[in-house]
């Protein structure tokens, strides 16, 4: 890739995100996806360095404390944050970056790397939304009621994004976001 691109995928827990960034890094093998840091629990169906680099609470701060994170945010009590480094060497080596992160972070990748396009992703209704968290199964009730009432306020900033998708159609969504993360 000629000129390689920085991309952050933001949405409310259970938008579909990470679904429509796997399709995208599929159709497009010459994409890098920026593996985040966190302190949360790793999940029976995840993989470390796959899904998320897991570290503890204190690994976490002294990253953030020695400017290795390009962002951080706390959810739920827990920490994730994205790795500079891995950022600026995808870059360097040509590759149009992908991150999936909220709405604080890219907030905050905005102010260091104002060059980057945001995509916010919308679920077609917050009715719908409850239902998806419900499906996935990995959390509790008391945790989707958490989860509902932060994607309400999540998704007041997604007009500060480059792109919104609202994601009521698979198929429609996944083509909308290929259409902004284009191939170079």
């Amino acid at each position: 890739m000629s000129n390689p691109k920085l991309y952050v995928i933001a949405a409310p827990s259970g938008a579909g995100k990470t679904t429509l960034v796997r399709a995208l890094l599929a159709h497009n093998p010459e994409l890098r996806f920026s593996i985040s840091y966190t302190t949360r629990d790793k999940r029976s169906n995840e993989a470390d360095s796959v899904d998320y680099v897991f570290v503890t609470e204190k690994e976490f701060f002294a990253l953030r404390e020695n400017g290795a994170l390009l962002e951080s945010a706390e959810i739920f009590g827990n920490h994730y944050g994205t790795s500079r480094e891995q950022v600026e060497e995808h870059l360097r080596s040509g590759h149009s970056v992908i991150l999936e992160i909220d709405w604080q972070g890219a907030e905050q990748v905005r102010e260091s790397m104002p060059e980057c396009v945001t995509v916010f992703i919308l679920p077609p209704s917050i009715g719908e939304l409850e239902r998806r968290l419900r499906d996935r199964g990995t959390d509790t009730g008391g945790a989707i009621d958490r989860r509902l009432g932060d994607a309400r306020a999540d998704m007041e900033h997604a007009s500060d994004f480059d792109h919104v998708i609202t994601n009521d159609d698979l198929d429609k969504a996944i083509a909308e976001l290929k259409a902004i993360v284009k191939p170079l």
